[in-house]
């Protein structure tokens, strides 16, 4: 009797199994597809031009920096500040802080002929050429036959694009004084245009008789 008892129930349970309707196979499990919102590739593809972008306002930032003008600088390193490279955003800020402490600065006093020429001398070698022109023409207008200042001038015009000025007041500089003809060929701010027409003949005038 137990022996009959268990067929009929295994018997029973595989009716059951049959009997039962099968799984519609549009509910069949699915595979997962992975996928990308449009707002991480979009995140994906700013992030570069962002980075693009706060180096550039990094590194015009510094070429104004070298040329001493700190205030149009620093505005360029708080842009650089705003972007997605840490390294640069921390360079900057170190740079808006030396900008800082250049602006705080109280200005130079220059009052005689040769506080001119010094400071334009000094910009000269800071390679603040616009500024150190500005402070020499002063300083000319104030003893106009000095021989160094018209040197210096040529100097400053000639490392700002300017060689027709430059060849000027070099001349003149040598016709005050001819010892600023053998300075000039010593000097490397006037190598790029010593063997250039002008210059060379200033320069070296007794080449005409060779």
């Amino acid at each position: 009797m137990p022996e009959k008892k268990k067929t009929t129930v295994i018997k029973s349970a595989e009716r059951r199994i049959a009997e039962s309707p099968a799984a519609p196979a549009g509910n069949a499990p699915q595979p997962v597809r992975a996928t990308v919102s449009s707002r991480s590739g979009a995140a994906a593809v700013t992030q570069p031009v962002a980075g693009q972008r706060q180096l550039a306002a990094y590194e015009a930032a510094m070429r104004l920096f070298h040329l001493r003008q700190f205030r149009e600088a620093r505005e360029l390193f708080v842009q650089a500040l705003e972007g997605p490279e840490r390294d640069i955003a921390q360079r900057a800020q170190l740079r808006v802080a030396m900008c800082d402490r250049r602006l705080e600065q109280p200005p130079v006093a220059l009052r005689s002929v040769e506080d001119y020429y010094n400071y334009g001398v000094a910009l000269i070698n800071a390679r603040n050429i616009p500024a150190a022109r500005e402070h020499l023409e002063t300083a000319l207008k104030m003893s106009p036959g000095a021989d160094h200042i018209y040197y210096a001038l040529a100097l400053a015009q000639a490392l700002g694009g300017d060689p027709a000025a430059a060849y000027e007041h070099l001349k003149r500089a040598i016709e005050l004084e001819p010892r600023n003809r053998i300075l000039a060929r010593q000097d490397a701010d006037l190598a790029p245009l010593a063997g250039q027409p002008p210059f060379d003949a200033l320069l070296y005038p007794e080449k005409k008789n060779w």
